[in-house]
């Protein structure tokens, strides 16, 4: 969910600040960007429908084998954007 931000002051343990560093740099991004992802991760969760479409996703269900001809069209489209 992207938005306006703002700027906030949060009071946190030196222990949590210590490990939200250290995991933060082993991500390779800001600990701004971990507290929001993580804060968005806990708040907004999927709707069941979403939930239901991940798991097919995930399970392999009714998946089909995308032809070369197939391929080759979305190689060509993604070169286009």
């Amino acid at each position: 969910m992207e938005g306006t931000k703002r700027a906030t002051t949060v009071r946190l343990p030196e222990y949590m600040l210590a490990d939200l560093n250290a995991e933060a740099r082993r991500q390779g991004i800001s600990v701004s960007r971990l507290i929001e992802d993580r804060l968005e991760a806990a708040m907004y969760r999927p709707n069941k429908e979403t939930l239901e479409a991940i798991e097919e996703a995930r399970s392999g269900v009714e998946m089909e084998e995308l032809t070369h001809e197939q391929i080759e069209h979305f190689e060509e489209y993604v070169a286009s954007l």
